[in-house]
């Protein structure tokens, strides 16, 4: 008879929201979801997690939900360090709605760094059924990102997201490679 292993979870209710942004990055889209905007304001920094959930009018069940949906999205941090290209669940699901209403299923996304921009660069997003033998194909989620093999040294590590957002909705690309700091006003174009 196989024994369960129950695994610690890493964030608790009891943790303040300072500790948890600065030791898992990866929750602060998981917060910001669940409507916890203020991230980044000093007083949430002291808060425990649960004062700050109840702050926001969740109840016991709801904060629950939102500790476990933390502790999720740490795992899977975890699982996509040493990824070459990262794909999240909600960019993946986008791209295939998206590929469908085009009748384009099977299809991909290729993803480029053009010039252009007030920075110097910018990123280049265009469905692809196309590859050739210097493309870089990777399948994750059901769906597919192509990128050049020239391309690859500037985005390797880099995560592809989906974005909504009062201003709209639109693939955005987390990038370690870019330097820090090189973005420009707009939000579309940086520098290596």
């Amino acid at each position: 008879m196989e024994q369960e292993v129950k695994i610690k979870p890493l964030i608790t209710k009891e943790m303040t929201i300072g500790d948890v942004v600065a030791k898992y990055p990866a929750c602060i889209e998981v917060l910001q979801s669940a409507g916890v905007h203020c991230v980044g304001c000093h007083v949430s920094y002291l808060e425990t997690l649960e004062q700050g959930f109840k702050g926001h009018g969740m109840s016991d069940e709801e904060v629950d939900v939102v500790i476990k949906s933390l502790n999720v999205a740490v795992e899977e941090s975890k699982l996509e360090q040493g990824k070459e290209f990262i794909i999240t669940n909600k960019a993946a699901e986008k791209l295939k709605e998206i590929l469908k209403e085009n009748n384009k299923e099977g299809s991909g996304m290729r993803v480029e760094i053009v010039p252009g921009g007030c920075s110097g660069f910018q990123y280049g997003l265009e469905l692809d059924d196309n590859t050739t033998d210097l493309d870089l194909v990777f399948e994750d989620k059901g769906a597919k990102i192509i990128i050049s093999s020239e391309n690859m040294q500037f985005l390797r590590g880099a995560k592809l997201d989906y974005v909504d957002s009062l201003q709209g909705g639109g693939f955005k690309i987390s990038n370690p490679n870019v330097k820090s700091g090189s973005g420009c006003g707009c939000g579309q174009s940086f520098e290596y």
